[in-house]
């Protein structure tokens, strides 16, 4: 019997790890029908996979309520198929505050399914009273971290480290190369606000240092065309001379010095390639308000937050000022050593994330949980 399985992502990172982890999936059982809700990677893989990241990735509290009407069409949209497909699973890629209502409502709403969760939301940070409520609802987390799991593990939500897949990925840029010492890389994120916020504080940082050098180049990458035309035009506006290009993160992140960063994903890919960088990131000041109410780690970024401590600078909001930005760049420009430093501290912080195979392996534990529910003959649900 064919197995039926429901996929959600909502960004551009989830696309590609639900992409990747499909994949896998589909090389232990071709028979697998995919449905759901993912981008451009997604929907190559499967005809019945929806392509709506253009609409989805939005980050911010005040954001998503502007697009309140729009998600909330949406999610009853998504509830409806996911009870008409009646899937044997359905994987929940990441975008928690998506993704964790789906799974109460499917539970709510008695739909006989299993539901695994790929990519922990960071709720180890934030809102850790939410995870009782998610052991109600989800059957299984596959984290990216090894220290996600005892969290989740006591709280009653059976969780599996299925390793992270940027050994997979970027395993082999993984080197220790030679750098261009005057090639500094600006990565802004790919959302368009984080574009609109953060750009501009990266392009006056690099006016200011090259009033002091003005032989360094700079270098910035865009996720989609879309948003390579929006930062080409700030360029103009701004005039700083800065090449933008589509999809050349990774090579600026093997190439360039040292770089500025915004948080994200992004963040943890340059740590593991071992790129010189400062951590940049601005969001509404509502969002930054709630945030901080509501976070109780010490660090945004995962390279510091997996140290214990600050290994990459980080500029938060009032903080991710041109000077401040600027001054840690010309810190790293300027001295070889320091940039030797922070690069082999940052690849021996990602070293256990270094293991390949994680895709293989979240497929694996992904097909178990569907294996497990056929042998029990009924899904039980937890009321």
């Amino acid at each position: 019997m064919r197995s039926k399985i429901y996929i959600v992502a909502g960004e551009v990172s989830g696309d590609n790890h639900g992409a990747g982890l499909m994949a896998e999936m589909d090389a232990i059982d071709s028979e697998i029908q995919f449905h759901g809700m993912g981008g451009p990677d997604m929907a190559n893989h499967s005809k019945s996979i929806k392509n709506w990241i253009s609409d989805s990735a939005v980050v911010g509290f005040w954001e998503v309520i502007k697009k309140y009407g729009f998600f909330k069409k949406v999610f009853d949209e998504v509830v409806q198929e996911i009870e008409e497909v009646n899937p044997d699973l359905v994987i929940l890629v990441d975008y928690p505050g998506f993704n964790l209502r789906l799974a109460e409502a499917i539970t709510r709403r008695g739909i006989e399914t299993k539901i695994v969760y790929y990519i922990s939301p960071q709720v180890w940070a934030w809102k850790r009273g939410r995870v009782k409520r998610m052991a109600e609802t989800i059957d299984c987390m596959l984290c990216l971290f090894p220290f996600e799991v005892p969290f989740y593990n006591g709280s009653g939500l059976e969780a599996k480290f299925v390793g992270h897949p940027l050994a997979d990925s970027l395993g082999h840029l993984r080197s220790d190369g030679k750098r261009s010492e005057k090639l500094v890389a600006l990565l802004p994120g790919s959302r368009d606000r984080e574009i609109e916020k953060i750009f501009p504080v990266m392009l006056d940082s690099a006016r200011d240092i090259l009033k002091i050098d003005p032989s360094i180049c700079f270098s910035a990458s865009a996720a989609s065309e879309k948003g390579a035309e929006k930062m080409r035009e700030m360029v103009l506006a701004k005039e700083v001379p800065c090449d933008v290009n589509v999809g050349n993160a990774h090579e600026l992140m093997v190439k360039a010095s040292c770089g500025a960063v915004a948080s994200g994903t992004a963040t943890i890919e340059a740590a593991f390639l071992g790129l010189p960088y400062c951590l940049v990131y601005k969001v509404s000041a509502l969002t930054y308000l709630l945030a901080r109410a509501l976070i109780s780690v010490k660090f945004l970024g995962m390279a510091n937050i997996l140290a214990g401590r600050e290994v990459v600078r980080e500029f938060l909001q009032t903080d991710a000022t041109p000077e401040k930005v600027s001054s840690e760049l010309l810190r790293l420009i300027v001295s070889s050593e320091e940039r030797k430093s922070l690069s082999e501290e940052l690849k021996e912080v990602t070293n256990p994330l270094a293991e390949s195979g994680s895709y293989a392996l979240a497929a694996e534990e992904t097909l178990e949980v569907i294996k497990k529910k056929l042998r029990s003959g009924k899904l039980i649900l937890v009321s």
